[in-house]
């Protein structure tokens, strides 16, 4: 079984308008609210895929019933903890974004998902992405992983600078920095796929089995748990949105890797989930992806 944890999921509402004023009273032109997180995003694209997941996390007030009653209605099981508070509601403007912070995340709450995470068994696999609220310790991914690690249980992390290079001497299954992270991580910059294994190879030696970079229009590499080193292209298209590309990548490698356990395979599908997703608006279907897949 797949679990996903999105530690601060949110509602993002989608607002254009032209000619934006300021203090005055704007009319939208177009309006679209989204459910989401990263975590989230997986298991909708894992349910695209026909792979099921639970769909774990801190979610509260009427936003996180609207969030979770929308899953449900996807088909994807749910395992939250009720928190105080609201879950957050982002304001996408045109091009800004104003993200909200979040509702708090007592010691009582923590404890609540310990035990969910506790039920776990050998051979699961544990999606841990995006950020984590304030009221949380900034090494909660390496707590809850360090509490598992007897367990047998596949972490797979995506996330940046330190939560992910806290994560790697416990070995996880995947990791998945996009260049720009990558780049941080070693201050430099990721251009080219060469560059990227080279620097994957460094958190592989670091603990990490599976290193996947994605690029966005570049493609993605991926250097796998045997040495092997694996790039893809990404294939021409017009791009209306990266939100949710790498999610998407994500999902669809561990949908494939299920299937046939081909690291190339889980690459070529992981580029094409990325793309679809780049492609639409909003997260790609299955048909978006498979489509895609055949032509690459």
């Amino acid at each position: 079984m797949i679990y996903t944890l999105t530690f601060n999921p949110a509602i993002d509402y989608y607002i254009v308008v032209d000619d934006l004023k300021l203090g005055a009273v704007n009319r939208t032109k177009g309006e679209q609210i989204r459910f989401g997180g990263k975590g989230i995003n997986v298991s909708l694209v894992l349910k695209e895929l026909g792979v099921k997941s639970t769909a774990l996390g801190f979610v509260g007030g009427f936003t996180g019933e609207a969030l979770e009653n929308h899953l449900k209605q996807s088909n994807i099981d749910c395992d939250f903890v009720k928190v105080s508070g609201n879950t957050r509601i982002n304001v996408k403007l045109n091009d800004t974004d104003i993200n909200a912070t979040g509702p708090d995340v007592s010691q009582e709450n923590l404890e609540e998902l310990f035990c969910k995470l506790d039920n776990l068994q050998k051979g699961d696999f544990l999606v841990l992405s995006g950020s984590v609220p304030k009221s949380l310790s900034q090494n909660i991914y390496e707590v809850i992983i360090q509490r598992l690690k007897e367990k047998g249980i596949n972490f797979v992390v995506d996330a940046e600078k330190q939560l992910l290079l806290d994560t790697l001497k416990y070995k996880p299954f995947l990791i998945k920095p996009n260049h720009h992270e990558l780049g941080e991580i070693f201050d430099t910059q990721i251009t080219d796929f060469k560059t990227a294994l080279l620097y994957a190879q460094k958190l592989q030696s670091q603990g990490a089995e599976n290193v996947m970079v994605s690029m966005a229009d570049m493609g993605a590499v991926l250097l796998d748990e045997n040495g092997k080193s694996h790039t893809e292209t990404a294939p021409k298209g017009d791009v209306i949105s990266a939100v949710g590309a790498g999610d998407s990548a994500v999902a669809a490698f561990l949908a494939q890797y299920l299937a046939d356990k081909d690291y190339e395979n889980c690459l070529k599908i992981a580029v094409s989930a990325g793309s679809a997703t780049a492609f639409s608006d909003g997260l790609a279907n299955a048909t978006a992806i498979k489509d895609i897949y055949k032509t690459m």
